[in-house]
């Protein structure tokens, strides 16, 4: 059965990833949090920085929601790290700082599904769970040649079947592991090195030549664009006065939940014309735009935005709790996503040009 051959191919081919080698139930579950939808080598330094910084359950449940964030960012999906935070508060009240150690309870907590429950019991624990994850799933779909959409309730249905199947009891924790590496290595999404793969006289699709159209997917819908309009506002705080902007924190819940951004809003046309109204309407903020710092793209999972930076000028002042005016010196301590931190970076390097050229110029005088 191949699920041998997979085996005596992952001990030659293992990739050497920091959350292996030992069976920290902690460690394994911050990792497989990390690592959905997106690649290895952006997680491993992630991974690395979150672990010096909370080392445990506890250090995790101690912390504050912005530290959680901000050493977070730059790995987006960030409702990831909310639940991470929030898994650990629960795990320090209901279970004394232990992962459970069954799918059913790991299951119950926040940002944790049937996937990522099986992959902890299976690696941490040793339990004989099976799991699917995109590389399992392209595996699976190659080797019996599913012609359903991976991605529909049938095909995910089916994939699981495959997988509880074909599971070697008592090796569950390396063979899951195996399978992600083997999609991940050699039975990649596109060009996979079949040749080179220890499975294919087992592989259906690589017998039909039909490899490079496994996993079938449902159509992806078209991704929409939008256009924001974001306002800079500069003040100065303090004494003696600094430079400060003003943010907004985002609700805790939906995209970019707790982090912090400079105010903004979706608009039609003319960005310069909407953004006063958009920001008197949701922020109740009173402002005049001056002039357009810079244009930000960026892509998210389900659209496209393009977003117009403006430095504006504040006419009156805002009773709105969520805005804050944050010294410049501290902005790197505010979570942000990234349209927002390279709106940050822009300014923050304008401003202390203009300091430090007005500095010279009173000296010289």
């Amino acid at each position: 059965m191949f699920p041998s051959l997979l085996l005596r191919w992952y001990k030659k081919h293992a990739r050497t990833l920091p959350w292996r080698g030992h069976h920290d139930a902690y460690a394994v579950w911050v990792s497989e949090i990390m690592l959905q939808q997106t690649r290895v080598e952006a997680v491993i330094p992630y991974f690395e920085r979150w672990m010096d910084r909370f080392p445990s359950v506890r250090a995790l449940a101690e912390a504050s929601e912005q530290d959680v964030l901000n050493l977070w960012e730059g790995l987006g999906y960030y409702s990831r790290a909310r639940n991470l935070h929030k898994a650990a508060r629960v795990i320090m009240d209901e279970f004394g700082g232990q992962l459970p150690r069954s799918v059913e309870a790991l299951r119950k907590l926040p940002g944790i599904g049937r996937y990522t429950a099986a992959a902890i019991a299976s690696m941490a624990f040793g339990l004989d769970e099976p799991t699917l994850d995109g590389n399992i799933r392209r595996v699976y779909a190659r080797i019996f040649n599913v012609d359903v959409p991976a991605d529909s309730t049938a095909g995910e249905k089916l994939l699981w079947q495959i997988a509880a199947e074909n599971l070697p009891r008592g090796k569950a924790g390396d063979y899951n592991q195996a399978l992600m590496d083997l999609g991940a290595m050699v039975c990649l999404p596109k060009n996979p090195r079949c040749e080179s793969c220890p499975l294919k006289i087992h592989c259906t699709a690589f017998q039909l030549g039909v490899q490079e159209s496994r996993p079938i997917l449902k159509p992806k819908a078209e991704i929409p664009h939008h256009i924001n309009a974001a306002a800079i506002l500069v003040g100065r705080i303090g004494n003696p006065p600094i430079h400060a902007v003003l943010l907004n924190q985002r609700p805790s819940r939906g995209l970019l939940g707790g982090m912090w951004e400079f105010p903004s809003g979706q608009i039609q046309i003319a960005p310069a014309k909407s953004l006063p109204k958009i920001l008197k309407e949701s922020y109740s903020l009173n402002i005049r735009v001056s002039e357009e710092l810079m244009v930000v793209h960026h892509a998210y999972t389900h659209f496209r935005v393009t977003v117009h930076a403006f430095r504006c000028e504040l006419l009156s002042k805002s009773k709105n709790e969520f805005l804050k005016w944050v010294k410049l010196s501290e902005l790197d301590d505010y979570p942000m996503g990234k349209v927002d931190r390279q709106i940050a970076q822009k300014i923050k390097h304008q401003l202390e040009s203009q300091s430090s050229t007005l500095g010279k110029s009173r000296v010289r005088k």
